[in-house]
C-alpha cells in the first residue's frame, strides 16, 4: 500500500463508499464526489484491466475503450506490479457475474 495515500480523510472516505448499499447508491454518491470525466476515467481504467488480464491487445483495448497507451500502460503497471486491488476485485467478481 502506498503511505503517501493512507490518511485518515482517505480512511473516512473509503469507510463511506464501504456503507454504499447498491449500484444506485453508488451513482448517487460518485455523482456528487466526481466529476463525470472523473468517474469515466475510473470506470475506463477498471475496464482496461479487464482488457489486460484477458491478454487483448493494447490497440484492441485502445479501440475499445479509448484509453490512451499511456493509460493502458499505467493500468498494466498497476496489474503487474501494484498492490493487487485489481487482482482481488476481479476474483472476487467473478462468481457473481461481474467484470472480470
Amino acid at each position: 500500500m502506498n503511505k503517501k495515500i493512507k490518511t485518515e480523510a482517505v480512511d473516512r472516505l473509503f469507510e463511506a463508499i464501504l456503507s454504499l448499499r447498491d449500484v444506485e447508491e453508488c451513482y448517487s454518491f460518485f455523482e456528487d464526489v466526481c466529476t463525470v470525466n472523473e468517474l469515466l476515467s475510473l470506470a475506463q481504467r477498471y475496464e482496461v484491466a479487464g482488457m489486460l488480464r484477458e491478454k487483448k491487445t493494447y490497440l484492441d483495448i485502445a479501440e475499445k475503450t479509448g484509453a490512451s497507451t499511456a493509460t493502458i500502460s499505467r493500468v498494466n503497471r498497476s496489474l503487474n506490479y501494484g498492490s493487487d486491488g485489481y487482482d482481488m476485485v476481479f476474483e472476487r467478481l467473478r462468481g457473481t457475474g461481474g467484470a472480470g
